[in-house]
């Protein structure tokens, strides 16, 4: 049993000096990186927590790009509709100056033809595109979705697609972001373009131009209700940004809490590592200097 004595106490302070040595590339590690958790195996549980914390994170990040990359488009289409609404405010006060009954031939044809080219400038402003994509076409972005068209009753003719598109902003929740040109422009009972085609019909041929005015009416009401859609729109979208920023806040302070070093406590633990590895460093090496023969006497 006497001969074990030796390499048993070997193998022990191997192991002590391996451990210590351990402990201080530990220490080392999480005072050059500011952090106490650089592998999995320095905190199994705390790397778990980690792992989940990225995942969501990296999510936020997604919904928050797609929020961002689709904001500029609702407001730019809140824009638009509202320069339309002011041009439709235009058409009106035209139109009821010509239904005041004492406008010559060549006065209402004068008033006609600001009429049409009302008509246009709003046709101008439903193909507005924002960064290649026409806003008013539904989901067929490259699609120039109103065309001048001599074969339609009103001049013009919708070529969009009557489809909504929808972007994730939670895990769970998606949003519209559009409305389609046919809905806004040319709805049944509300088309914009038939309506001011009539008031200018109307004002060339001496015809009922208070019955075309109701119809620029309509138009202009329905117009006015669907731009509500992009304001309320791009209000939730601000909100839900908002809710993802206080998220990644938190996110961010509780990865921090998982893996960051206090940097008092890293050097006390370098400290006590250095003199634990030195000490053991000690003691091997006295035992180092005896022989098997110094055990054996």
């Amino acid at each position: 049993m006497g001969l074990r004595i030796v390499p048993d106490l070997y193998l022990t302070m191997l192991d002590a000096v391996s451990n210590d040595r351990a402990r201080l590339n530990t220490a080392l590690q999480q005072i050059s990186t500011g952090q106490r958790v650089n592998s999995p195996s320095d905190n199994p549980a705390a790397t778990a927590a980690l792992i989940e914390n990225t995942a969501q994170t990296n999510n936020n990040d997604q919904f928050q790009r797609s929020i961002s990359s689709i904001q500029g488009a609702l407001g730019t289409a809140d824009t638009v509709l509202g320069s339309v609404i002011n041009s439709l405010n235009q058409a009106i006060a035209v139109g009821t100056e010509g239904a005041n009954g004492t406008m010559s031939p060549s006065q209402e044809q004068a008033l006609a033809q600001e009429v049409l080219s009302i008509q246009g400038t709003i046709q101008n402003l439903a193909n507005t595109s924002y960064q290649g994509n026409y806003l008013f076409a539904g989901t067929a972005f490259s699609t120039q979705p109103f065309v001048s068209d001599p074969a339609s009753p009103s001049g013009v003719s919708y070529k969009g697609n009557n489809d909504v598109n929808k972007i994730q902003i939670g895990p769970s929740q998606f949003v519209s972001v559009n409305l389609p040109g046919s809905a806004i422009f040319t709805a049944s009972g509300s088309d914009v373009f038939q309506a001011l085609h009539d008031l200018s019909t109307a004002l060339q041929t001496g015809g009922n131009v208070a019955a075309a005015l109701d119809e620029v009416h309509t138009a202009f009401n329905n117009l006015n209700m669907q731009r509500t859609f992009y304001g309320n729109a791009l209000d939730e979208l601000n909100s839900v940004n908002n809710n993802l920023s206080q998220q990644q806040l938190t996110l961010a302070q509780e990865t921090s809490s998982l893996i960051s070093a206090d940097p008092a406590k890293a050097a006390s633990s370098l400290v006590q590592a250095e003199y634990t590895l030195n000490a053991a460093l000690s003691a091997f090496g006295r035992i180092s200097q005896n022989t098997l023969l110094d055990y054996l006497k």
